[in-house]
């Protein structure tokens, strides 16, 4: 089945998933729920996780304790079974989720934090700011920025924003930066550092707003949207120097 949602939508189903397991009052149950949901049975979802349906059983019944590496192993689990069946579980999670984002263009997290030296390197990019804040990051999203600022309303914008906290944001077709940096300013939330992707030149407020807010902002010369979000992806298993 080709697979009709990115990465970074089917792991914000899924953590959404873990994290309602985890926060359950009663996490035995709470599995149990979740794959009644992705109308699994046992055997099956033992099937797919390649173990014994005892082993189900006994998590679902409290035998066993389930530690956060079986919980997402679990749920990549379901979620890799419904791709089977065109998604029909996750596309209704989606809409319950409202986690339908066209102006997101790929998101992710890093294995480990990484400083923004490393960042700067990634997207072949400049410095702007008379100060470095050196910070690290724990992720990266990159965003079209006409159709972030033009499609979300001002609450919107906020919960959009709020998936930037502790990544890079990357904001591509970028004319000069202005736009993006004015509802910066204005926002509760704010990424620490920014990246535009080759405007047509940097505009003076941009960088002044910039400057105020204490927000890095970083020009990538990367040729295209597909060489920065390859780019990005190439740091999700790195780790920092040491």
């Amino acid at each position: 089945m080709e697979n009709i949602y990115d990465k970074y939508i089917l792991d914000m189903v899924g953590k959404r998933i873990a994290g309602d397991i985890v926060w359950s009052n009663d996490v035995f149950v709470s599995l149990r729920k979740w794959r009644e949901t992705f109308k699994l049975s046992q055997q099956e979802l033992a099937k797919e996780l390649g173990v014994k349906q005892t082993v189900i059983a006994d998590y679902e019944r409290g035998r066993r304790q389930p530690g956060s590496g079986f919980i997402k192993r679990y749920v990549d689990a379901l979620i890799r079974n419904d791709a089977k069946n065109g998604f029909k579980i996750v596309s209704e999670l989606v809409k319950m989720f409202n986690l339908n984002y066209p102006y997101i263009m790929d998101m992710a997290d890093f294995v480990s934090p990484l400083p923004i030296d490393e960042i700067v390197m990634a997207v072949d990019g400049v410095m702007m700011n008379s100060f470095v804040n050196q910070t690290s990051v724990y992720g990266y999203m990159v965003a079209n920025s006409i159709k972030a600022i033009s499609m979300l309303s001002g609450a919107d914008f906020y919960q959009f924003l709020s998936l930037s906290l502790n990544r890079v944001l990357i904001f591509t077709k970028v004319a000069g930066g202005r736009s993006p940096m004015i509802a910066l300013k204005v926002a509760p939330v704010k990424p620490k550092v920014v990246v535009f992707h080759r405007p047509v030149r940097i505009d003076p407020l941009a960088l002044y707003l910039s400057e105020q807010e204490g927000i890095n902002v970083i020009i990538s010369m990367k040729k295209n949207e597909d060489e920065i979000i390859s780019s990005m992806r190439s740091l999700l298993s790195r780790k920092p120097e040491p």
